[in-house]
């Protein structure tokens, strides 16, 4: 069956749905019924009835109910201010859904004590009652705009309290557009009153629908994968007489009455003032652990085990959410937190301080006893701590006590590691051993940690790439060698580099190849390499927000290249080492450089006092800051830093195994605009990527299945420059278009489209482009190609795929785009840009398509603008002026129609007519210009002539009774054949009286506060009108018969008026 991808049905289809999953539907029209008004969003008669039925006390055996006084208190506390932020108010209220308040109770006379009172009753699911309805009504914060509500699609509500909101699109329609609108009402001046109690977020299509929490950007919206088969088993039986959908599936897994209350419940933290939820792996992971550890074996130990999260896909706050279950659920528990490297233990301890699981942090051994010993429930510490306590032969045998071990492959794969492992247990013989890696283990790995349980969970590379949980890497070998064996293969890489620049870039760049004769062989390739890293990341990276880092071979490595860098003075860079005589596991390569790098290190204490202050230091500003471009790295920050700006590891080191991968990681965080991760090799770790990545040495130790989707060949993604490139031209040639999917989004080629034409005729393009849906597919037409040629761009491989001539017309075409982009912008008066990806089309622009012909996007200006005139004198040709006076007209119109519509749709309605007559050429483009830039002057401030004989003397000056006037003027002369001339009074004499008093009723009433959301004022303004109105009735003998009508209109006239 063809699903129906409409998106009324969808909505219905979801409707159905959850009535199915027991929820029950509240109709737009009922819900006026439990709501005061529409600034309301609590259904507190449902809530007063919950909490009454959930809450009551006990005190000398007699269960008492709470009084009507704390259950309103309760009512009132929750619906908490959002003066301080829409954040702090969904943590406070957040905080009440979860833990309850405490309230004073007085059970006998003169007895006061306090007990604890619930919103929602988590341990039993049914004892709380799950409503939702559509078209969920909610005014919005600003007074000033023509909208004054907005309209959610779907809201569900538990015990009266909305904690979900749902956001349906039609198929054909990204779900991007869906977070867009939620991010959007979560503003402000949005309704943020409804979204300070929402826990969970939906937004979507029947095929791609994606969840978070409050205050999520969209970046982190996640999609939900089920892993229960039961509960994908019930997908089935709750959706009737149609195809089941991802939407369906979505739904299901994340609003089942128990599903929900326990992601409610456990797992969503705030890391900070941020507000996470879990994605689905963590969610399993947590699970699947809490059903392991529930087990003992013969000799009382909990069962452990191994979870493989892959790196980036939120390692560390699934081990909060797992300590937080863990307190919950298991009395007495204590938590310890292992790591083997001061940074890493810094850095999960400050993960637990940010949420609500605070970790005290051992500063010795001993001190980790003590810290154990005084009941701290959660301690983070390292592992070389234990070896000391083992010498103390203490030892705390508790099947309580969880020992979580980050990186656990690092505490195994050495005889040193492996001993402080035994340490560690010596310690804990009875504690439950929870290992946690970001990288899989390699084969020889894997027997030995079976002594850890055997792997719980698992969420593979491939996993997060598919569920954009980070970012696919691009890889890209450089073969140094081959530049600098002689003076050819200096040329043959400058002529590279150089090929597509300006005049003036080349002259640039030949200045700084000059180096290469003055510099030794023996230096020559850290030279070449800093060089091609410099003219890289400036013509590729530089200015568009994004970082890059540097892994070198030794610290001598890391200071000579930070040195090179400041001579050449283009790029701002920094290193960070560690203490000279730190050997880290390997045998010193700095050997020969001791006394240099002593002599730079000593600069360094002397300038940031520790190693740790100055580590610090540079990681804050590399990740927060501007002064730092490239960080370079020999080890440290090569494992579990988090530096999403970074999108570009340039790899002058011998990396291979768990270290490769770790250090690759570095660069898939998620971040805007960053659509991958690149790697630029300079030692060939990986050759060519054309064969299995286990065929390769660095990576031979691992299963094949265990990495694959670790990286990608640049080439491939390269080839897609062709494929966007032709949907553009398919668009202007045929006439028609390719429908941008999702998979089309995500790259998935599709064939060339026959027939492409060209064409310099920028008007026939620009007209072509009249049609709103024909813009929209250009303008995501363009923002793929642009990127995909910028990808291109900064790659060696782009004339390994492309033929000199097919890259000059791509360069061309470009440029073509940009342009008509621009003048498109202006002629339909839309804001225009690519948004996260603006800077980088601009540094694409600026570098390789004649940056000096290049203009960048001017600000739009309105009809009222100064220079509005002059902008539309700059345009060619009459048809192209008439569509952008009335493009900016029509917007003004839509601003401001809900302030006079029976002024402004006669306006929109002649803009229409316009258009007609001249599609039908039955207006020239001189005529088109001249009616155009009559309707622009109907909306500019009138002077004194043009008012005269519009509006009666008494109107003149009074833009609030003029539009009273413009839209009671019908209902008027529908009764003026009836009103007889008394006394040389018209109709619009009596009409002019009528609106006056009006005005007179707002300009009172406008003065009070929160007026517009005051169902009294309305009552009463509508009392004055009626009155008003029956007044005129019995004076002139006519009958409104229409009055409901009238009294609509002159409410919303003086809503968005005053």
């Amino acid at each position: 069956m063809t699903p129906n991808t409409n998106e009324t049905q969808i909505q219905n289809n979801t409707i159905e749905l959850l009535k199915n999953m027991g929820y029950t539907y509240i109709s737009p029209e009922e819900m006026k019924d439990y709501r005061t008004n529409t600034g309301q969003v609590l259904l507190k008669d449902i809530l007063l009835h919950q909490l009454q039925k959930l809450n009551s006390f006990e005190y000398k055996g007699t269960i008492f109910p709470f009084s009507p006084k704390n259950i309103a208190k309760a009512i009132d506390d929750i619906d908490e201010s959002i003066n301080e932020g829409l954040m702090t108010a969904n943590q406070k209220i957040s905080d009440l859904l979860m833990m309850g308040k405490s309230f004073t109770e007085e059970p006998v006379s003169g007895v006061k004590k306090s007990f604890s009172l619930n919103y929602i009753d988590f341990k039993d699911p049914s004892n709380n009652v799950f409503h939702f309805t559509e078209e969920f009504v909610v005014n919005r914060e600003t007074k000033n705009e023509k909208e004054k509500t907005r309209r959610p699609d779907l809201v569900l509500f538990v015990n009266g309290i909305p904690f979900a909101v749902i956001e349906l699109k039609k198929s054909s329609r990204g779900t991007e557009e869906g977070i867009s609108q939620m991010i959007r009402n979560q503003g402000k001046k949005e309704i943020p009153q409804l979204f300070k109690y929402v826990q969970v977020t939906l937004a979507g299509n029947n095929h791609s629908p994606q969840y978070a929490t409050t205050g999520t950007p969209e970046k982190f919206y996640a999609v939900w994968e089920e892993e229960d088969e039961k509960v994908k088993a019930s997908v089935s039986q709750l959706v009737k007489d149609r195809e089941v959908s991802k939407l369906d599936k979505t739904i299901v897994s994340l609003f089942t009455k128990e599903r929900i209350l326990s992601l409610m419940h456990s797992y969503i933290i705030f890391d900070g003032k941020t507000k996470k939820i879990a994605r689905y792996q963590q969610y399993f992971a947590v699970e699947k652990i809490m059903n392991r550890v529930k087990n003992f074996d013969n000799t009382g130990r909990r069962a452990g085990g191994l979870i493989w999260h892959t790196q980036g896909s939120g390692k560390s706050l699934t081990m909060v959410m797992l300590a937080k279950v863990i307190k919950k659920e298991i009395v007495n528990s204590k938590i310890v937190i292992v790591t083997d490297r001061k940074n890493l233990d810094k850095q999960i301890h400050n993960t637990f301080n940010n949420s609500e699981v605070k970790a005290a942090r051992a500063r010795s051994g001993h001190n980790l006893i003590e810290l154990l010993q005084e009941g701290k429930t959660v301690i983070t510490t390292l592992i070389h701590k234990f070896k000391k306590v083992k010498h103390e032969k203490i030892i705390l045998d508790n099947p309580n006590i969880f020992i979580m071990v980050d990186e656990a492959h690092r505490t195994q794969n050495t005889d040193k590691m492996d001993s402080l492992h035994k340490s560690m247990k010596k310690v804990f013989p009875s504690a439950c051993y929870l290992g946690f890696t970001g990288t899989p283990l390699m084969k020889k790995e894997k027997s030995s940690f079976d002594k850890f349980g055997g792997e719980i969970h698992r969420y593979t590379i491939d996993q997060a790439v598919r569920d954009k949980a980070v970012l696919p890497l691009l890889y890209e070998g450089r073969l140094v060698e081959q530049w600098i064996s002689d003076e050819k293969g200096l040329d043959r890489r400058f002529e590279k580099i150089a090929k597509y620049l300006n005049e003036e870039q080349t002259l640039d760049l030949k200045r700084k190849w000059a180096r290469f004769q003055r510099v030794a062989s023996s230096e020559r390739r850290l030279e070449m390499i800093m060089l091609d890293i410099n003219e890289h990341f400036k013509q590729h990276i530089q200015g568009t927000g994004f970082k890059a880092m540097l892994a070198t071979n030794s610290k001598y490595e890391a200071i000579k290249y930070h040195k090179l860098f400041q001579e050449e003075g283009e790029v701002k860079t920094a290193f960070v080492i560690s203490a000279p005589d730190t050997r880290e596991g390997h045998s010193e390569v700095d050997e020969d450089n001791k006394q240099y790098i002593l002599e730079e290190w000593n600069k360094i204490i002397e300038k940031y006092g520790d190693e740790e202050s100055y580590t610090d230091k540079i990681e804050d500003d590399f990740i927060y800051g501007d002064e730092i471009e490239i960080l370079i790295v020999v080890e440290k920050l090569l494992t579990g830093f988090d530096a999403p700006r970074a999108s570009v590891l340039y790899i002058d080191r011998n990396l291979k195994e768990h270290n490769l991968l770790q250090a690759i990681a570095r660069v898939n965080r998620l971040y805007d605009g960053k659509d991958f991760g690149f790697i630029v090799d300079y030692r060939g770790l990986l050759g060519d990527l054309d064969k299995a990545l286990n065929d390769y040495s660095g990576l031979a130790d691992f299963d094949e299945d265990d990495i694959q989707g670790a990286v990608f060949d640049i080439k491939d993604e390269i080839a897609k420059v062709k494929t966007y490139y032709s949907y553009l031209e398919e668009l202007f040639g045929a006439g028609t278009s390719v429908p941008l999917t999702d998979s089309i989004k995500d790259g998935t080629e599709v064939p060339t489209p026959d027939r492409i034409l060209y064409a310099d005729d920028q008007e026939g393009y620009q007209v072509l482009l009249g049609d709103e849906e024909k813009r929209k597919l250009f303008y995501e037409y363009l923002s793929h190609y642009a990127r995909a040629l910028k990808l291109a761009f900064s790659s060696d491989k782009i004339e390994e795929i492309f033929s000199e001539k097919e890259i000059n017309n791509f360069r061309q075409k470009l440029k073509f785009y940009n342009e008509l982009r621009k003048a498109v912008k202006i002629r339909y008066h839309e804001v225009v840009d690519f948004g996260k990806y603006e800077k980088q089309m601009q540094k694409l622009l600026d570098t390789f398509i004649s940056a000096d012909e290049m203009g960048q996007l001017t600000k739009l200006v309105n009809i009222f603008d100064a220079e509005f005139d002059a902008e539309i004198e700059r345009m060619v040709g009459d048809n192209a002026r008439a569509d952008a006076i009335l493009s900016a007209s029509t917007a003004t119109i839509r601003e401001r129609m809900e302030s006079n519509p029976a002024y402004y749709e006669k306006l929109s309605l002649r803009i229409k007519e316009i258009l007609e007559e001249y599609k039908d050429k039955r207006l020239s483009e001189e005529e088109k210009l001249k009616q155009a830039k009559d309707i622009r002057k109907m909306l500019l401030p009138s002077d004194e002539e043009e008012e005269e004989g519009k509006y009666p003397e008494t109107l003149k000056h009074n833009v609030q009774a003029k539009a009273f006037y413009d839209n009671l003027n019908n209902y008027f002369s529908m009764v003026a054949e009836a009103m007889p001339t008394y006394e040389n009074k018209t109709s619009e004499d009596v009409l002019s009286k009528v609106v006056l008093k009006i005005d007179q009723m707002f300009s009172e009433v406008s003065k009070k506060p929160d007026w517009k959301n005051n169902t009294e004022v309305r009552k009463t303004i509508e009392g004055q009108v009626e009155e008003l109105l029956w007044d005129l009735e019995d004076e002139y003998s006519v009958k409104f018969d229409n009055l409901d009508t009238i009294l609509a209109t002159i409410h919303s006239i003086g809503i968005n008026n005053y």
